[in-house]
């Protein structure tokens, strides 16, 4: 295996060049911490948290979980607050 950065041999499971110091992760680490901020985001914005479940449901789960729930959340309050508005219109007589 060559060095990333260098181009010198180095052993295959090196994680460092000896020679320039170099990381040699092939595979970065991602961070998934499934953030509330990502929930508040889907929730706020019901799109964009459809959008970023559908975007980061392989690589983050727990962050696209987040902001699926956030965006879930959000549809289910909007439906129950017209469900509301309406039955209250019909209890006044509002529609007739």
């Amino acid at each position: 295996m060559y060095c990333r950065n260098c181009g010198q041999p180095i052993d295959d499971n090196a994680t460092v060049c000896q020679n320039c110091g170099a990381y040699q992760n092939k595979n970065p680490n991602v961070e998934d911490n499934g953030g509330i901020g990502w929930g508040l985001l889907g929730c706020c914005i019901p799109v964009a948290g459809l959008v970023l479940f559908l975007v980061w449901k392989d690589t983050k789960p727990k962050t696209a979980k987040a902001a699926g729930i956030g965006a879930l959340v959000s549809v289910i309050l909007g439906i129950l607050y017209y469900l509301l508005v309406f039955v209250g219109a019909l209890t006044f007589g509002l529609l007739s």
